[in-house]
C-alpha cells in the first residue's frame, strides 16, 4: 500500500473527535500506521479527497446536540463530487484536562472550543465556579494549553489528554449524556466499496425543478410506493435566490435494490438533479 493510499484527510489538529475518528476508520481498514494529513477546514478535506491527495477524508456529519454539520453537507452538495464509503458513529465525553501536576484548586481560567464549553456549562458552575473562560479553535488546543500552564483547564476528550501530556482531572463532565456525532468516511468519486454489511444505507441530494406547492410530498411520495424508510430529510438553501431549498435524504437499502434503484429513476424524471452521495453499510 502507498504512502497516498493510507493517507486520511481530516480536521485538525491532532487530537481532535475527527481525528479519532480517522484513526478508527484506518483500524477498520486493517491500516496500522496510516498518514494523517491535517486540514484546516472540512472543505479543505473534501479537495484533498477530490485532488487526489488522500486516499481517503473524514469529515463529521451530524451531532446529537448541535443536529447536521451545515459545511460538510454544502460540500457534497455544491462543491464536491466524493463518495460516502462509510459512516462511524462516536460517543462524545468531554473530560476537565489539566497540567500533570495541577488540580481543580489552582485553576484560574478554563479553555475550549465554545460548543465544549456550551456543553460543560452546569459542571463548571457547579465545580469550577467564577472562573474565567476562553475560547480556542478546537478542544485539542484547551489539552496543549492545560499541558503547559497549571493554572488553565481545557476540555476535552482522553485522546488528546494523552497525545499532548495533559491529565484528566475528571471524565464525563458534559450536561448531557447521550451526546454522539456521525462522521463519514470519504473518497474519489468511482471509489470502490471499503466495508461490507448486511444492511445498508443510502444518501442523497435532492435538488428541485422549481420551488411548487406538493414537491416535497412528490418526493416523499416516491419513496413510500416502493416501500422505501427514511431515516433523514434536511433541508438546506440552494444559494441561488432566497427560499429556493434542496433536500439531503437518507434512505434504507442500497442503490443495488431494485425498489430503490425504481425510486431514483422515478425522481429524475421529476427533479433537476439526483446526486447519490454515497451507498455504504449502517454504521
Amino acid at each position: 500500500m502507498t504512502l497516498t493510499e493510507a493517507s486520511f484527510a481530516y480536521l485538525g489538529p491532532a487530537g481532535t473527535y475527527s481525528d479519532e475518528a480517522a484513526r478508527s476508520f484506518a483500524a477498520r481498514l486493517g491500516i496500522d500506521e496510516p498518514n494523517l494529513v491535517e486540514c484546516p477546514s472540512f472543505s479543505e478535506v473534501f479537495d484533498c479527497v477530490d485532488r487526489g491527495r488522500c486516499a481517503y477524508g473524514v469529515v463529521a456529519m451530524e451531532n446529537a446536540l448541535e443536529g447536521p454539520v451545515t459545511a460538510t453537507l454544502d460540500n457534497f452538495a455544491f462543491r464536491s463530487s466524493a463518495t460516502i464509503l462509510g459512516e462511524a458513529v462516536l460517543d462524545i465525553h468531554h473530560c476537565l484536562l489539566v497540567h500533570p501536576e495541577s488540580d481543580l484548586t489552582r485553576i484560574k481560567t478554563v479553555a475550549s472550543h465554545p460548543q465544549g464549553l456550551a456543553q460543560c456549562r452546569r459542571y463548571l458552575n457547579e465545580q469550577l465556579p467564577g472562573r474565567a473562560t476562553i475560547t480556542t479553535s478546537s478542544t485539542a488546543e484547551s489539552a496543549r494549553l492545560a499541558a503547559s500552564d497549571p493554572e488553565v483547564a481545557g476540555i476535552g476528550n482522553s485522546f488528546a489528554a494523552k497525545l499532548y501530556g495533559a491529565r484528566v482531572a475528571e471524565a464525563g463532565i458534559e450536561d448531557h449524556y447521550g451526546n454522539q456525532t456521525s462522521f463519514a468516511l470519504i473518497g474519489r468519486q468511482g471509489h470502490p466499496p471499503v466495508f461490507e454489511g448486511e444492511r445498508f444505507k443510502t444518501s442523497l441530494a435532492l435538488f428541485l425543478q422549481a420551488d411548487k406547492a406538493g414537491a416535497l410530498l412528490m418526493i416523499l411520495s416516491e419513496f413510500a410506493y416502493a416501500g422505501i424508510n427514511l431515516t433523514k430529510i434536511q433541508s438546506r438553501p440552494t444559494k441561488q435566490a432566497l427560499g429556493e431549498y434542496m433536500f439531503f435524504v437518507d434512505l434504507e437499502g442500497s442503490v443495488n435494490d431494485l425498489p430503490v434503484q425504481t425510486a431514483l429513476n422515478c425522481l429524475r424524471l421529476k427533479l433537476r438533479e439526483v446526486k447519490v452521495l454515497g451507498s455504504y453499510p449502517v454504521g
